[in-house]
């Protein structure tokens, strides 16, 4: 980027950005030898301060971030690992910002329903327009908007909904099912799918023409409050898409008051039909004498953002690889309610994955030269969908069929030592085993999540590799209640409440405070794991179980010897 390395020396000069000095400070805990808590404080602490302002993808933010993680990789000694021998894989991103409505409602016959946006509706686009013109779209609740033939469920049952709003329930059809219905463990019980994610919901409006796609929101099914839904004001930001791939033109959610006060317009009990939409017998339901109008403006920019790249190239198979990641990005600097300038520093999420980047990389240098390659990933635009992970792995600098492994770090915990740790999606592969077997030699167990219904699983930067066939591991310390040495369960549980009250908030700040080494034991424990794949011929598999097995199959005759 013009200026990025340039600029990068005041911000040095003037001391607060300083990178970490990479000298050993912590050799006292075999836990989480060799990496050090101190360094990945430090880490956390650059990446949240006030200059970075939030590290938002296409800003000045973005730029200072890229210009200082590529410092920090050549002060490891990496190589480049990313286009034409650089250090950075160019992401080219659409980013909106909706405007304020002049219309915003939902009109019938005798009455009109306003929806206020951020109270009552929350709407972004995925399309480059000016102007977002809907007048008078019919309104079509398809349910849990699934259709999932593998698992005998089809929630559309060839409805037309081009032009049309979908409506549509978060989660699973068996989120909340019960034995008398149709929905119960179909869909892995509470442990969320991907068709539960409302990525998936949007999507799947858009293949079937559908105008736009409004989630009816609830805490329990999404995991997360309004005020998180609400929190990127109206701005959107998605990879440069073809008329083929197009998005529809308006995308977000319903609060609940507002889901119940228009379906109590059209004469529909919510409560009542959501537990018709767990039963394999729900057909849509086309809302009549209803139409959903809004006028906003629009502003759009292409912007060009970046994933940062290094690596350790394989002393004997090159041609194979290991790969660690984490994404840099955050929420940026936005405007709250009093109309304050606020920044959503993304302390913990994701500096701590950043700080565990850098501290493996550290480690991997100061000893011999790996086997295999060793990548070490910083991506971009997670927080807006997975995008710079996304576009690597549709677009990868490495051969993903010879990647051993994925190991994704995303938001780790800063209460101390635990006896204890979480894996995310267990059950799906063989080098889960391993990192289990590796936390046993830490004096440490690994525990399924304890709150699958989140869908942890499919919200973070492990998911476009495994969706083509690269075994991953994701630490994600969000997945359960640390049982911290210092405390027990009941402390991990304070941790975690407070840490999700600062989820994507401003308060998602660096502090002294922290006790860094439980996130240092989760580190080492990848590391652990990933350097034996990078000192061995060993690959990895999916389970038999594992959506993901097929996909790796298919490339199996890749990896014999």
């Amino acid at each position: 980027m013009v200026g990025s390395v340039a600029c990068l020396g005041v911000f040095m000069s003037a001391g607060a950005l300083a990178l970490p000095a990479y000298a050993s400070s912590h050799s006292d805990a075999a836990s989480y030898a060799p990496i050090d808590p101190q360094h990945m404080s430090d880490t956390m602490r650059v990446l949240a301060s006030d200059t970075f302002e939030g590290r938002a993808p296409g800003t000045q933010g973005e730029e200072r971030t890229v210009a200082w993680l590529i410092q920090a990789y050549q002060q490891l000694g990496l190589e480049p690992a990313g286009d034409n021998g650089g250090w950075t894989q160019t992401v080219p991103l659409l980013r909106t910002q909706v405007g304020k409505p002049s219309v915003s409602k939902v009109s019938f016959p005798s009455e009109t329903v306003s929806l206020e946006q951020n109270k009552d509706i929350y709407f972004s686009t995925n399309q480059a327009v000016k102007l977002i013109d809907i007048a008078q779209a019919p309104l079509v609740f398809v349910g849990y908007g699934v259709h999932a033939p593998e698992r005998g469920w089809d929630d559309f049952k060839g409805v037309d909904l081009k032009g049309k709003i979908a409506i549509f329930l978060i989660n699973d059809p068996d989120f909340e099912a019960t034995k008398d219905d149709a929905a119960y463990e179909r869909f892995n019980g509470r442990a969320m799918t991907y068709y539960g994610r409302w990525t998936y919901k949007y999507e799947e409006a858009a293949r079937r023409g559908a105008i736009g796609a409004l989630i009816v929101h609830d805490k329990p099914g999404a995991s997360y409050g309004w005020e998180t839904v609400i929190a990127p004001g109206g701005e959107s930001f998605d990879i440069v898409r073809g008329k083929k791939d197009r998005p529809v033109l308006m995308q977000g959610w319903l609060s609940g008051d507002a889901a119940n006060k228009l379906f109590t317009a059209a004469g529909l009990d919510l409560a009542e039909e959501r537990v018709k939409a767990r039963q394999t017998s729900f057909s849509p339901i086309t809302i009549h004498n209803a139409g959903f109008s809004l006028k906003v403006p629009v502003k759009h920019v292409q912007v060009t953002s970046q994933n940062v790249l290094g690596k350790i190239t394989g002393a004997k198979r090159p041609d194979e690889s290991v790969m660690f990641g984490a994404h840099w990005d955050a929420y940026g600097m936005s405007t709250n309610a009093q109309g304050q300038t606020i920044i959503r520093r993304g302390a913990i999420d994701d500096g701590s994955g950043i700080a565990g980047v850098l501290e493996i990389a550290r480690a991997f240098k100061a000893g011999p030269q790996p086997d295999r390659t060793v990548v070490f990933a910083a991506w971009t635009a997670e927080e807006r969908g997975l995008l710079g992970s996304g576009w690597y792995a549709a677009h990868p600098l490495v051969n993903l069929q010879k990647t051993a492994a994925n190991f994704t770090m995303d938001v780790l915990q800063m209460a101390g030592p635990s006896r204890n740790g979480f894996m995310v999606g267990a059950g799906q592969n063989t080098v889960q085993d391993d990192v289990a077997a590796a936390a046993k030699k830490q004096g440490r167990t690994m525990q399924p999540e304890a709150m699958p219904e989140r869908g942890a699983f499919y919200r973070a930067d492990h998911l476009p590799f495994a969706r083509v066939g690269v075994p991953v591991v994701a630490m994600m310390d969000m997945a359960g209640y640390p049982d911290l040495r210092k405390g027990g369960v009941e402390a991990g549980k304070a941790w975690l409440v407070g840490y999700m009250a600062c989820y994507h908030q401003a308060c998602d700040s660096w502090s002294a405070d922290w006790d860094v080494r439980g996130a240092a034991e989760d580190v080492a424990l990848l590391y652990t794991v990933g350097k034996d794949l990078a000192f061995s011929k060993n690959w990895p598999e999916w389970n038999h179980t594992s959506e993901f097995y097929g996909v790796r199959e298919s490339s199996k005759a890749q990896r014999a010897d």
